[in-house]
């Protein structure tokens, strides 16, 4: 089949997700002739995929007519399915509610708990911290020469920095990557495991419940222990809200930016012309920061579920409808971006969609911009000359992903 014949229902497989190409060919086709298809596929709930980048950002602002609750993300039905019959006819609610899930006044509330720790300011406090990471991973290419899957190395330091700021132990790291990666990206093969996404949810429920406890007997200046032992009316946190925050912290604050690090790298491999640019211009590095957030995209969408009847891009919704907003589509929209389909490190201006936008925008999204920023800046310093040394691989997954193996040659200086 021909990428310009997919039916639009190829939006909700995983394996579409493994060919960026096929994947933006299929999203431009349907901004082009519609862009607000009503998507029923096998196995998945209904849904109206919002495609354009003005129909995406019209949704998210309007928290009131499209809520969260009660999907974060169009999953497989047989996967809710599984998940119930494990857990005894329960859903994920009965040991996590996180931000995602969470609307209005209490979302607010909620945000409010770490806001002001995720501000610029705030970060200041860890930036030196972050930066003496990326040089401490960088520098696992220990060899003058070599080979190695890249991927290995950016995975490991966004990793070390957010469980940092949840006091986990470094040796607990390989099992906190792990269960992230069974979490998040549960649709690809290479990450399921008997019991799914759920069975590694509660263990990482009961390995934070631990933690949990220890920092409300010993509190200290920690995120972990601000998220412990915050209060709202006065009271702590139920036990599924605080595991929630965690949980959260714990896979957005670490897959996502693990996958803009590695699939920007190929971007960067895939057009020399623009890394050497950034190598003559260093003070380029901001802006080629958001290109390669524009470009990875690395949350593929959220879900919205409208609260009344309403219009949206002229098509009639109805209350209870399910809207999925393809954040890769609004990210590479021809009526917002000139020649959206170049990787171009100086564009400019550069209204990405990676992060979202209204009430429920990406509460990490300056940690992340501080983390490419020092991981690409040491980079650069350190490796005289990086290319690829094999096929690079991408998760099978619609929800989060990026190039999950990345084989490179490199040398250093």
């Amino acid at each position: 089949m021909s990428v310009s014949s997919l039916p639009n229902e190829a939006i909700a497989d995983p394996r579409t997700f493994t060919d960026p190409a096929a994947l933006h060919a299929l999203l431009s086709r349907i901004r082009q002739t519609d862009p607000l298809p009503y998507i029923e596929a096998d196995d998945y709930a209904p849904f109206w995929l919002v495609s354009r980048h003005m129909d995406i950002m019209e949704v998210e602002r309007n928290a009131k007519q499209f809520i969260n609750a009660p999907r974060q993300a169009m999953l497989p039905l047989s996967y809710e399915r599984q998940a119930r019959a494990a857990a005894g006819g329960k859903d994920t609610s009965d040991i996590m509610r996180n931000l995602i899930l969470m609307d209005g006044a209490e979302h607010k509330a909620y945000r409010e708990i770490t806001q002001a720790y995720f501000t610029p300011k705030g970060l200041q406090a860890v930036k030196d911290t972050i930066d003496d990471l990326a040089r401490e991973f960088i520098s696992r290419m220990d060899q003058k020469e070599g080979e190695i899957d890249f991927a290995e190395v950016a995975m490991a330091f966004p990793l070390r920095v957010v469980m940092s700021m949840l006091t986990v132990p470094p040796e607990d790291e390989p099992m906190m990557l792990r269960l992230t990666q069974q979490t998040l990206s549960s649709q690809d093969p290479e990450f399921q495991t008997e019991g799914g996404a759920r069975r590694a949810m509660l263990e990482m429920y009961d390995y934070f419940q631990r933690l949990i406890a220890e920092l409300r007997a010993n509190p200290n200046d920690s995120l972990a222990s601000v998220i412990s032992n915050a209060r709202i009316n006065g009271e702590l946190l139920p036990d599924r809200d605080v595991f929630g925050y965690f949980n959260i912290a714990a896979t957005a604050g670490h897959d996502t930016t693990s996958y803009a690090l590695t699939s920007g790298t190929l971007a960067f491999l895939e057009n020399p012309d623009q890394l050497a640019k950034l190598r003559a211009d260093p003070t380029l590095m901001p802006l080629a920061v958001e290109e390669v957030l524009r470009w990875t995209t690395p949350v593929k969408h959220f879900c919205r579920t409208a609260v009344s009847d309403c219009v949206v891009a002229g098509k009639q919704i109805k209350a209870g409808d399910h809207l999925l907003l393809s954040f890769p589509s609004g990210s590479f929209d021809e009526a917002i971006y000139e020649d959206p389909f170049a990787f171009r490190i100086d564009r400019r201006p550069n209204r990405h969609l990676a992060f979202g936008t209204g009430p429920h925008v990406c509460l990490g999204q300056y940690l992340a911009r501080i983390e490419l920023s020092s991981f690409f800046s040491e980079l650069l310093a350190k490796v005289e000359h990086l290319e690829l040394a094999g096929t690079p691989r991408i998760v099978e997954g619609s929800f989060v992903g990026g190039v999950k193996h990345l084989p490179v040659r490199y040398r250093l200086r």
